[in-house]
């Protein structure tokens, strides 16, 4: 229970952050936090060591945990990085993919597709999470499985809001579809083109990103002068 509230404060710290209720240099208090949430410090704690892992947050001994905010330019190499990575995980799946890793990953798909029926982003985002983690595990390379785990939870939080994004969720759901395909197929240079695709966020795609975080922040600014006022 305790790592579920833990979760549920790290994603509303991290919309927090990235739409402008905190800024950069902003220390985060922990008592205040734990009266706003309703728990004991315990929970914001676990928190900020998730968020630190993001990037969203530097721990600094004995002085607490203040806001960071990577650039654009470090989120798109992050993500180019990523790309990489997914894309050999995906080519290496489609050749090792295990009858049960295979059942696994169409479940995911399944769970994708109810979700995103209900339009409900954070739990598209969570059986996403299932559905790429699927994968890392069924590259059969531990240690590329493991790089690849990690990077993914430092994007996290734009993996999560970049699905705001409109039409964004259909079309990650589409490109899931593709991906499966590829890999049941056992066409692993196909499986490596479409998931590298998949999470390559450029052009138009990552400027919707960078202008769907600027209009977020713009909106929670007017209503603190609302609030203000």
């Amino acid at each position: 229970m305790g790592e579920r509230i833990a979760d549920k404060l790290r994603d509303q710290l991290e919309q927090d952050i990235l739409t402008g209720v905190y800024a950069p240099g902003d220390r985060l208090d922990e008592l205040r936090l734990a009266t706003r949430f309703s728990v004991s410090r315990t929970p914001i704690r676990e928190a900020f060591q998730h968020l630190a892992a993001s990037g969203l947050v530097d721990l600094k001994p004995r002085r607490g945990a203040f806001v960071r905010r990577p650039s654009v330019v470090e989120i798109f190499e992050m993500f180019e990085v990523m790309a990489e990575l997914e894309g050999m995980c995906g080519r290496l799946a489609a050749r090792r993919i295990s009858a049960r890793q295979l059942s696994d990953l169409e479940a995911a798909l399944e769970a994708c597709e109810k979700a995103c029926s209900r339009g409900e982003l954070d739990d598209y985002y969570y059986e996403n999470e299932r559905f790429h983690f699927v994968i890392y595990r069924a590259c059969g390379n531990g240690y590329l499985s493991k790089q690849a785990m990690a990077l993914h939870r430092r994007l996290k939080p734009y993996r999560r809001m970049q699905l705001r994004v409109r039409g964004r969720m259909r079309r990650s759901l589409d490109e899931h579809r593709t991906i499966v395909e590829a890999i049941r197929g056992e066409r692993a240079e196909e499986a490596e083109r479409v998931v590298k695709s998949h999470l390559l966020i450029q052009g138009e795609e990552f400027n919707d990103l960078v202008a769907g975080l600027e209009k977020e922040r713009g909106l929670e600014r007017e209503r603190g002068l609302t609030s203000a006022g």
